[in-house]
Formats: structure tokens, C-alpha cells, sequence
């Protein structure tokens, strides 16, 4: 049993598809009116029918008026990290906060060679990603920032602005040299899909996590857990992900919630996705934020 006391908060990822822009912007609008607290945008720039994610989000940044927005996640070897938190920190002034940076060591190592980027794997990348992390946290609170190392050839900038709030570093990851790296240098850690990392095998890769962390001298209380969720409330019987009316997923993320160690839940509709928004804000949400509340009370 993991809870790691954190309060809830619920997200709904947007296709970056461009030819479904009509949509997104629909769903973001009604995600912001509904209470969400994150829309969430994955980062596949190589794919050539995608909107580029931070346009995208800064686009709908304009459109919407106090829902917070999480790259889910951002590549980073596509996206150099003094750079990136340029942009997130630009965001942020602009939208008012509003911003959560999600980022990944990229894993498609040949469709991130194919834009230009460098070919990374193994310890390499994880190397990467640690000082990456890095990079942004100290370019994220203004100042001198400068690194030269094996990975990064950073000679000396005066980063800014700096956001009014900080903004978060959530790292994706999943094997154990990664998950190692979010314990030791995340404020978050994001998991992939649940249809990827199973609720089964959650346990072992937080107990990673939290390891790191004490070894860092971090209390790994401090570090928030996001679980990607695809599937389907009521209709289909089958499907990938988890399927069934909304006592199951009040009941699963609940258990997730004060079991599994999550405090956020981003939701991946199958299909009928304003429909399935309107259902997930309305009743599942508040289900499972009672619920959640009910057992905490308890203990």
C-alpha cells in the first residue's frame, strides 16, 4: 500500500492530429469550463499529420482561461533543454502560470535522427536526460547557466524570465536507470499508458523511485505520481485499456489513487471523446476525489 498524501488532480490528453484542430480546441474549451486541472499534449514531431506541441499549447493557452497545460511528454532530444525552458518559462508569463513540463528522453531514436537530432540509447541518454533536468531547473530560476560535459556544450547564458511560479519537472520513464533519474532529480514522475506499464507492475517501479530518492537525501513524499490512462466509461464491453461503467473506474482509480501511490490520473478516451469528457469531469472525477477523501479519513 502506497499513498504518498499528494491531492488529486485529473487531466484529458488532446490528439495533436492536425486535421482534428476543430475538436481539440472544443475539448480543451469544455475540459477548462468542466474543472480539469491539465490538458495534456504528447510529443511525436516527427510524425507529419501532428501539430508541433508547443504551438499547439500555446495556441489553446489563448482559448482557455485557467487549465494548466503538461507536455506529456516533451522529447528532449529534439527539444534542447535550455531552450525548452525558455519556452515553458515564456508560457508560463504569458498564460499566466498555467504550465507543467513533462519531458522524456525520447524514444525513437531513428524518427528523432530522421529531424536532425542526435542518436542516443542506454546509459547515454539517461545521462542525458539527468543533466537535461538539470539544465532546466537552473534555467527555470533565472541566472548564469553553463554546462560542458560529454552530452551538453552549454558555454554560459543568462536565463529568463523567470515565472512568477515554478514550474514542474515531470519525468516519463520507465526502465530502472530512468526511473532512477526522476527519484533523484523529478518532481514528478510520469508513467506510460496503462496498457504499457500495467497497475501489476507499478509497485516495483516505485519502489525505484522512492529508493533513488533516499539515497538523493529526497523524501520521495515530495515527488508526484501521473498514471496515463486509455479506455473507455460505459458502452463498449471490450477495448484496449480500462473498460466499464463509472462505479469501476471510480472504484480502480481510487484504489490506484490510495494503493498504487497516483495523485494524477490524465484521461486517453478511445472514442466518442467529448462524450467520454463530459462523463469523466461530471461523475467520475468527483467519485473518485470523495472516495479517495473517505479512505484518507479513515486511516
Amino acid at each position: 500500500m502506497t499513498d504518498y498524501g499528494h491531492a488529486l488532480t485529473f487531466g484529458l490528453s488532446l490528439d495533436p492530429e492536425a486535421d482534428r484542430l476543430d475538436e481539440t480546441r472544443r475539448l480543451a474549451k469544455a475540459a477548462d469550463e468542466k474543472g480539469l486541472d491539465y490538458l495534456a499534449v504528447q510529443d511525436h514531431a516527427y510524425q507529419p499529420g501532428h501539430l508541433d506541441t508547443w504551438t499547439l499549447i500555446t495556441h489553446m493557452a489563448t482559448r482557455t482561461k485557467r487549465i494548466s497545460f503538461l507536455t506529456d511528454v516533451a522529447d528532449l532530444q529534439l527539444r534542447p533543454p535550455a531552450m525548452l525552458a525558455k519556452a515553458a518559462a515564456s508560457l508560463a508569463v504569458l498564460a499566466g502560470g498555467r504550465t507543467i513540463l513533462g519531458v522524456g528522453g525520447g524514444a525513437f531514436a531513428d524518427a528523432i535522427a530522421g529531424m536532425g537530432g542526435r542518436r542516443r540509447a542506454g546509459g547515454e541518454m539517461v545521462a542525458y536526460t539527468e543533466e537535461s533536468l538539470h539544465v532546466m531547473r537552473a534555467a527555470l530560476g533565472g541566472g548564469g547557466v553553463r554546462l560542458l560535459s560529454d552530452q551538453h556544450a552549454i558555454e554560459g547564458y543568462e536565463a529568463g524570465p523567470v515565472p512568477t511560479l515554478p514550474i514542474p519537472l515531470w519525468l516519463g520513464s520507465q526502465g530502472p536507470k530512468m526511473l532512477g533519474v526522476t527519484g533523484r532529480a523529478g518532481d514528478g514522475w510520469i508513467s506510460p499508458l496503462n496498457i504499457y506499464v500495467t497497475p501489476a507492475q507499478v509497485p516495483a517501479k516505485q519502489k525505484i523511485v522512492d529508493e533513488a530518492a533516499l539515497i538523493a537525501g529526497r523524501d520521495p513524499a515530495d515527488i508526484r505520481r501521473i498514471y496515463n490512462v486509455i479506455g473507455t466509461i460505459g458502452g463498449l464491453r471490450s477495448g484496449p485499456g480500462l473498460v466499464g461503467d463509472v462505479r469501476l473506474w471510480t472504484d480502480t482509480l481510487t484504489e490506484w489513487a490510495v494503493e498504487l501511490g497516483f495523485d494524477t490520473f490524465i484521461f486517453w478516451p478511445v472514442a466518442e471523446t467529448r462524450a467520454q469528457l463530459d462523463v469523466f469531469a461530471a461523475e467520475v472525477v468527483p467519485a473518485v476525489r470523495k472516495g479517495v477523501d473517505q479512505i484518507r479519513g479513515q486511516r
